[in-house]
C-alpha cells in the first residue's frame, strides 16, 4: 500500500517544543508568537525548524545585541537568526543547488515561478513537477505548485540573482556603488534606495521599453536591493500578493521592516486601488510607511518619487 506521510511539524507543534524549552530556560518569550513566525518561515520543515532554534540559541544569544537568551527569544532575534541562516552553506541548501544543476528543467520551472508571477498548475504526473516535490522543493496548495517555505524561496532568490549574468547588469553594478549611502546609523534609507533606483532604471533602460517584460521589474529591484542589504538584512516576497500585476517585497533590516509593493502600471483607477491595498497591508504589519514602486511604459510617463500622506500614514510612490 502506497502512503504519503507529511513529516512536517505544525504550528502548534512547534510551539509545544518551544514551551518545553521555556519551562527549563524562563526566557519569557511569546510562545504563540515565536511558534508563528516560524512556521511562517518554514512551513514546519524540521531541518529548518531545528535549525533555526538552535541559532537562536547558541548564536544569536550571547552576540553583541542579544546579551542573553531572554532578548534572542524576541522578534528581532529571530530575524537575526533568520539572516544567519540564510548566509551560510550547508548540506541541505547545497543539495538544492546540486539539484538545480542536475537538473536544468527544474531550474526553469523554479525562475519561472520566483520571477514571472504566473500560475504554476500543480500535476502530480507531470515529471519536473513531480520531481520538485520529491526534492521538497514545492507542494500543491490548492491546485497550484508553489515552493515550499518562504526559507526555499529566499535560497533560490539568492542563487538566481548571484548568478554571473545578473552580476553584471547595469543595475547591479549601480547598486554596489551605491549600497553605503543608504545605511545611516544602522537604518536602512529605502525613500533614497528607491530614488537612486528609478534615477539608474530610467539612465540604463529608459529609453528600451520594447525590450522590457513585466518579470523583469521585479527582478531588476532585487538585484538593486540585494547588494545593499546583504549581509544585515533579509527580503522575501509575500506570497498573498504575488502574481502578474503586484508583487509585495518585504525588506527586514536590523530589526525593521519596509513594505514595497511592485507593479505595472495600469492607470490612475488601478493605482488608487493598490494605494487602497497597501494601506491595509500597513496594518497588517503595524507600519506607518509603506512604499510602491511602478513601472510605467507610457511615452508621457513623468518618472520620479512623490511622498503621499494618507490619515496617520505615508506612501512613498516612484514610477519609472
Amino acid at each position: 500500500m502506497d502512503f504519503k506521510a507529511d513529516m512536517s511539524f505544525s504550528s502548534e507543534e512547534i510551539a509545544g517544543m518551544l514551551k518545553e524549552y521555556e519551562a527549563d530556560h524562563n526566557t519569557g518569550m511569546d510562545i504563540k508568537e515565536m511558534a508563528g513566525l516560524i512556521y511562517e518561515h518554514t512551513s514546519g520543515y524540521p531541518f529548518l525548524v531545528s535549525k533555526l532554534c538552535r541559532l537562536i540559541d547558541e548564536e544569536v544569544a550571547g552576540s553583541r545585541h542579544f546579551p542573553d537568551k531572554k532578548t534572542a527569544w524576541t522578534y528581532a532575534g529571530f530575524l537575526e537568526a533568520d539572516r544567519i541562516l540564510l548566509g551560510e552553506k550547508n548540506t541541505l541548501f547545497e543539495s538544492m543547488v546540486n539539484k538545480l544543476c542536475d537538473f536544468p528543467e527544474l531550474n526553469e520551472v523554479i525562475y519561472s515561478m520566483l520571477f514571472t508571477g504566473r500560475e504554476i498548475s500543480y500535476n502530480a504526473l507531470d515529471q519536473t513537477i513531480g520531481a520538485a516535490e520529491m526534492f521538497g522543493f514545492v507542494k500543491n496548495v490548492n491546485g497550484a505548485a508553489v515552493i515550499a517555505n518562504r526559507t526555499f524561496e529566499t535560497v533560490f532568490y539568492n542563487l538566481f540573482l548571484a548568478s554571473a549574468r545578473n552580476q553584471n547588469t547595469g543595475i547591479y553594478k549601480a547598486a554596489l556603488r551605491d549600497r553605503n549611502q543608504f545605511i545611516c546609523a544602522g537604518r536602512l534609507n529605502m525613500e533614497l534606495l528607491l530614488e537612486r533606483f528609478v534615477t539608474h532604471f530610467d539612465d540604463l533602460y529608459g529609453d528600451r521599453p520594447d525590450q522590457f517584460k513585466e518579470e523583469d521589474g521585479r527582478r531588476y529591484f532585487l538585484l538593486y536591493l540585494r547588494p545593499v542589504i546583504n549581509g544585515a538584512g533579509n527580503y522575501y516576497i509575500e506570497s498573498r500578493t504575488r502574481n502578474m500585476e503586484r508583487t509585495d517585497v518585504i525588506v527586514d533590516y536590523q530589526g525593521e521592516q519596509s513594505v514595497i509593493e511592485l507593479k505595472i502600471w495600469r492607470g490612475n483607477a488601478y493605482n488608487e486601488r493598490g494605494e487602497e491595498q497597501l494601506l491595509a497591508y500597513l496594518d497588517h504589519y503595524h507600519l506607518k510607511k509603506g512604499y510602491m514602486l511602478s513601472f510605467n511604459f507610457n511615452k508621457n510617463k513623468k518618472i520620479g518619487v512623490n511622498r503621499l500622506v494618507f490619515g496617520d500614514k505615508v506612501l512613498i510612490e516612484a514610477v519609472v
